[in-house]
């Protein structure tokens, strides 16, 4: 039987029968970050013949490739399971194991969005001199089924990246320095991920108050980012060292106090203006004339809110792509009037309206 659905909760135990324990549909997002089958021959040493501290333990080792095929078919079903129907999936992985992954998640029905490539900027060099370096890894985002109305914070995403559509490379620097978590010297867990990776993960595809999985929770990266930005969580993980840290290092995150400094509004969900409000309003008059940025075209604003141009009358968009020769015209920023303060887009305008108490 389903248990309730927690919150905010790490549990111990294998990831495919808590998973599979869960209440089905309960969960916004999943982040996977899986085994990678790194297939070590034996140790890997630098030049100075010290042992590099890599992954070497057992819960990295599988008899086959077909055992990891049948592990990650198991574990993507139940992740899948806990999805809700509009909810998306990310895994992580590097080229031992990202391209069978991607089959699965295919052949399970899952609908690939984007494949991003997270390009370090400070690598583990590669030692034998054999191999170019190993600078990227690879996540796939994908959505519970190709008909799934999705999250996708494009404005926050482009904001975070100083007004730039943000792209599907991604340079960011592997875990270290203080945010490693060590004990005694050493690295708590071997392949810990920086949590900046993360912050963009959860920053593009969940909303505050949205619950994330992670089934390979290790020392709680997605959990301490999730409570960053007002996320939920659920850890799963076997090794209860590794949930101990996770816990403590969680315990210490400073969750933010405004909750509205975490919200990230879509221009897309602001309430409709329409143009012919601004001349409503007396924010813009009939017979008033807008202009382009380089004052190359003028339309005459009509008293119903159309545009008269060149014996032709339209809307903002239509006039706009009609001065330009071309199939189509954003005429908010498009289009601009003459303010108080030299010219400016009629958007102005717009977003003076949408500011108003409604």
């Amino acid at each position: 039987m389903a248990k309730a659905t927690p919150r905010n909760d790490i549990r111990i135990g294998d990831c495919i029968q808590e998973m599979n324990a869960l209440s089905p549909g309960s969960v916004d997002m999943v982040f996977a970050d899986p085994p990678y089958n790194l297939q070590l021959g034996g140790d890997l040493r630098r030049p100075n013949d010290s042992r590099v501290d890599g992954v070497d333990d057992a819960w990295d080792k599988f008899g086959s490739f077909a055992d990891y095929d049948a592990f990650t078919k198991r574990w993507l079903a139940a992740a899948g399971r806990t999805l809700k129907k509009d909810g998306t999936l990310w895994v992580i992985g590097s080229y031992h194991n990202i391209f069978r992954i991607g089959a699965e998640l295919q052949n399970l029905g899952f609908w690939i969005l984007n494949d991003i490539v997270w390009r370090k900027t400070n690598p583990m060099p590669n030692f034998r001199g054999r191999r170019f370096t190993n600078a990227h890894e690879t996540l796939i985002w994908c959505a519970r089924e190709k008909a799934s109305r999705y999250r996708f914070n494009y404005d926050a995403m482009k904001a975070l990246n100083e007004g730039l559509q943000m792209r599907s490379d991604w340079l960011l620097p592997i875990c270290n320095g203080q945010e490693r978590l060590r004990e005694d010297g050493h690295k708590v867990h071997p392949t810990q991920k920086p949590e900046a990776l993360l912050y963009r993960v959860l920053l593009a595809a969940t909303q505050p108050g949205d619950l994330v999985l992670d089934p390979f929770f290790g020392t709680g990266t997605t959990g301490a980012v999730a409570k960053k930005l007002g996320r939920d969580f659920i850890g799963i993980e076997e090794n209860s060292a590794y949930a101990d840290a996770a816990r403590k290092r969680i315990d210490a995150v400073t969750p933010v106090s405004e909750a509205e400094l975490l919200q990230t509004p879509s221009k897309r969900d602001a309430p409709r203006i329409p143009f012919g409000s601004l001349v409503e309003r007396g924010l813009l008059a009939p017979g008033e004339l807008l202009f382009d940025a380089q004052r190359r075209f003028h339309a005459q604003i009509r008293s119903d809110g159309d545009l008269a141009f060149m014996n032709q009358r339209g809307s903002i968009h239509q006039i706009g792509a009609l001065a330009q020769g071309s199939q189509s015209c954003n005429g908010w920023t498009f289009w601009h009037y003459e303010s108080n303060q030299g010219p400016a887009p009629i958007d102005a305008l717009r977003q003076r309206l949408r500011s108003e108490p409604r």
